[in-house]
């Protein structure tokens, strides 16, 4: 997660709180987000062929 991209974004463009912003779920945070942008499609969640696919060119690494 890139925390300091996503706080900017929360306390500068939304001028949350820092209360409100850490209180936030990250749905509700991306609601915000694409309201505050006029946006009103929400993407289609990943298939399982993609998700598949994205695992099997970046698979979980095992135990240390």
């Amino acid at each position: 997660m890139d925390w300091p991209r996503l706080t900017a974004l929360g306390l500068g463009v939304l001028r949350l709180s820092p209360e409100s912003f850490w209180s936030l779920s990250p749905r509700e945070f991306a609601a915000a987000l694409r309201g505050a942008f006029g946006l009103t499609e929400t993407p289609d969640p990943m298939s399982r062929a993609d998700l598949e696919s994205l695992l099997s060119r970046h698979p979980d690494e095992g135990p240390s």
